[in-house]
């Protein structure tokens, strides 16, 4: 671990001083490449400069130890236990800093939930979880926004498209995709039979153009009037846009803005996601062949999260996570089960790693 430590920190001094050189300085796409691969760095380079100078402080401790008068070994002893602690935590934290960083991970995000099986209840409960996240957005102090919005015959939303911003947005919701399984009984049921539903969400990390290349020529798009609950210039203008990607056959929609030129901009946010996400994913599967697709098909058995309310209860089968007080969690109340997935999965990367020696 030290060899990789010393290596790492060899970078860090060459990405400092590049950062310094004229050539780096006149040319601004490399300086902000260089800078951010240098900022990625950076804390695991503090870290490992505090161990080295805790690694210092025991080493003398304990040859005071071997060799000082009474006094001296006496405050040394006494010095030790606290030391120690301090070392295996260092050891510890240094080990997950050194693990591989998902690239994404710092970026914004573009979400997509879509009601799946359980018909009307399916489009009540994909709206209640797009609120939940749209609730947990505003308690991290993230930019929120609805792109995109079809609603559901019955109340509710068929589909929905957001993006969140502001922060490290992806590596907290990142172990969101999948199929969430709602389990209570609908409004509308006379008998008071407990339904099944399921909606799937898809979170994807926003790309920037350095990231997807786009051609025009690839793209067709298509203008019409945006639709929702009316307001000034809904239904009177053709701001609303449809880009269709003609390579891949991905369709993205955007009508948030008045404006086309700006539901465009947002659209092309919107397919350079995707077109990121189809790349990354076709890099895990090389990596993992066993790895399943990031939502399936929406039945009722491929569910990486289930909501009884009957008991009240929240499930996540992925990690056996499970928590009480439904309403607090449908309120934006989540960072539990959010913490939970990220040390769990932290925990299963250190594990394949080979860092741990």
């Amino acid at each position: 671990m030290i060899e990789k430590l010393d290596e790492v920190e060899r970078t860090f001094e060459r990405l400092t001083a590049e950062l310094s050189s004229p050539a780096v300085i006149a040319d601004s796409t490399r300086m902000l490449k260089i800078a951010r691969e240098r900022s990625g760095l950076e804390k695991l380079v503090e870290t490992y400069r505090t161990y080295r100078k805790l690694v210092a402080e025991l080493k003398g401790n304990e040859e005071i130890l071997a060799a000082g008068d009474a006094e001296l070994r006496e405050l040394a002893k006494e010095e030790l236990p606290r030391l120690r602690t301090e070392k295996a935590a260092l050891e510890e934290e240094l080990k997950l800093l050194l693990l591989p960083k998902d690239p994404a991970d710092e970026k914004n995000v573009i979400m997509e939930i879509r009601a799946a099986a359980g018909g009307d209840e399916a489009s009540l409960f994909a709206e209640e979880l797009m609120q939940l996240y749209l609730r947990y957005a505003g308690k991290r102090g993230w930019t929120a926004a609805i792109v995109d919005l079809s609603p559901g015959n019955q109340g509710g939303i068929k589909d929905a498209t957001l993006t969140l911003a502001g922060g490290p947005v992806y590596s907290s919701l990142k172990y969101e995709s999948g199929v969430h399984r709602v389990q209570r009984v609908p409004a509308t049921e006379a008998q008071g039979r407990i339904h099944t539903s399921t909606v799937t969400v898809a979170v994807m990390p926003e790309a920037e153009e350095a990231d997807v290349q786009v051609k025009d020529a690839d793209i067709d798009m298509q203008v019409m009037r945006s639709t929702g609950a009316g307001g000034q210039s809904v239904n009177t203008t053709d701001s609303a846009v449809r880009l269709t990607h003609k390579p891949t056959g991905i369709v993205v929609k955007c009508q948030q803005e008045k404006s086309q030129i700006k539901n465009r901009a947002m659209a092309l946010k919107m397919l350079r996601a995707k077109l990121y996400e189809m790349e990354q994913e076709k890099i895990r599967n090389e990596r993992d062949a066993l790895r399943k697709g990031q939502v399936g098909t929406g039945d009722r058995s491929e569910k990486i999260r289930t909501y009884n309310f009957p008991q009240d209860r929240l499930t996540d089968h992925r990690i056996g996570f499970t928590r009480h007080n439904l309403p607090a969690a449908m309120a934006g109340d989540v960072e539990d089960v959010f913490s939970a997935l990220r040390t769990y999965f932290q925990a299963e990367l250190l594990k394949n790693s080979g860092v741990a020696s």
